[in-house]
């Protein structure tokens, strides 16, 4: 069965109503999932490749179709535009179309399909908005090339360092200028870049959820209250390495010892202060790492995320105040240096509501409230305008793998709730 049949497969025509499409949508996501096909059915489309590419432009063509005025912007960021009633700043929907190596076919695009789908239906009902509307697709979300990020919507918001970035190498060994420059783009077109943001009046993005809490809740879209920002700390117990069968175990500074206590606090942390932070010991690395040798040397890291920045530095503090704890009561030394850190990004309460009221109006029943723990091109944007995320349910939870799956009726659905989400922040 191809991947189009699929999504039909078990659709139910009833979301057809409004100008919305379910089969027109299926449509769109099967013909964008052949550039960057894989033999396990997956995805493989990485920022600023041929494949990345064709997908904008099969997009794009599907933009001019729909009667909007298309154009690619030095970052490669695609934007169709539909002129509003009024010349007013601008409603901005999308997402990317990048995907990590051996991806799904769902992360991303629907974001951007959606948008385009809410176009498609207000041109069948004739449908205009008060205020000018536009489908982005933004460039290198997932970061899989450069092992970073966010570029398209960093540099839509001008927060590209230009510098840096040209010190990048990719997976190949190819530098950043290389690479543009094999899509028609330069380190200089990224970061001229830049948006007139005064120009924008929200950012609303649609994404698979790439949890289980709306499958577990049996509902098709949720509506997000905050995205993320993580914090990744580096955590070093130094104990002394000794032989493990000569050293009497009440006389060891054994730092996996510690390091193992320590790891079984973390997890205990994040809900004493709320229930949407995370904390993930996800790396570790024992020295000497020998069979008969006590580890004398243990680095970990603690990656500790939330929605709001005061319940994010409230669990780091604990988690550091937890590892000078654990290094005294083993007496080892322990260092703590934070690799990263970004602010979540909060969404504000009025978009929270309207798109509460359109889930509601949509779906029949109150609306769900849910975090994302993951970090997306909303949360770069949303610094500087406000913007506002709807996930759509996935399967199991699943996320960059070819297994990830978003029914067609649950996507439909979305794309309805982000039509009525649009018209009543376009009519602000």
């Amino acid at each position: 069965m191809n991947f189009y049949d699929q999504l039909m497969n078990g659709y139910n025509d009833e979301w057809t109503h409004s100008g919305v499409n379910g089969e027109r949508l299926a449509h769109r996501l099967a013909e964008l999932a052949k550039t960057g096909w894989t033999e396990e059915g997956g995805c493989l489309r990485i920022a600023f490749s041929q494949e990345e590419l064709a997908a904008k432009k099969l997009v794009m063509q599907w933009m001019e179709e729909e009667g909007l005025e298309v154009e690619m912007d030095g970052a490669g960021n695609v934007f169709g535009r539909l002129e509003g009633q009024e010349d007013l700043p601008v409603v901005l929907s999308g997402s990317h179309v990048d995907s990590v190596p051996h991806g799904g076919h769902f992360d991303g695009p629907l974001g951007v399909l959606s948008a385009l789908e809410v176009v498609s239906a207000w041109r069948e009902q004739g449908y205009q908005p008060k205020r000018p509307f536009e489908i982005v697709i933004f460039s290198d979300e997932e970061g899989a090339r450069f092992n970073g990020g966010l570029t398209g919507s960093q540099a839509f918001v001008g927060e590209i360092d230009s510098e840096k970035e040209r010190k990048r190498v990719d997976y190949e060994g190819r530098s950043y200028e290389e690479v543009l420059k094999g899509v028609g783009l330069t380190p200089e077109s990224v970061a001229s870049a830049k948006r007139d943001l005064d120009q924008v009046h929200a950012f609303i993005e649609v994404h698979i959820e790439q949890g289980k809490r709306l499958e577990k809740a049996g509902l098709p879209a949720g509506v997000v209250t905050g995205i993320a920002g993580p914090t990744w700390l580096k955590v070093v117990f130094t104990g002394a390495a000794g032989h493990a069968g000569n050293t009497p175990m009440n006389d060891r500074q054994d730092a996996l010892v510690a390091a193992s206590d320590f790891i079984q606090k973390v997890k205990d942390f994040p809900p004493q202060v709320s229930d949407s932070g995370v904390a993930t010991v996800g790396k570790l690395e024992v020295k000497p790492n020998g069979v008969n040798v006590i580890p004398g040397e243990v680095e970990l890291t603690v990656d500790i995320r939330d929605i709001k920045k005061e319940w994010k530095d409230a669990i780091v503090r604990s988690v550091k105040e937890c590892a000078e704890a654990v290094a005294g009561e083993h007496d080892i030394k322990v260092d703590l240096d934070e690799l990263m850190s970004v602010d979540p990004v909060e969404i504000p309460q009025d978009m929270q509501q309207k798109a509460g009221e359109a889930a509601k109006e949509v779906l029949g029943q109150d609306p769900f409230y849910l975090p994302s723990g993951a970090g997306h091109d909303a949360m770069v944007v949303g610094r500087y305008v406000p913007a506002a995320m709807l996930f759509t349910q996935s399967k199991d939870g699943i996320s960059h793998n070819p297994k990830e799956w978003s029914s067609l009726n649950d996507c439909t659905q979305t794309v309805h709730v982000l039509k009525r989400f649009i018209e009543k922040v376009c009519d602000e």
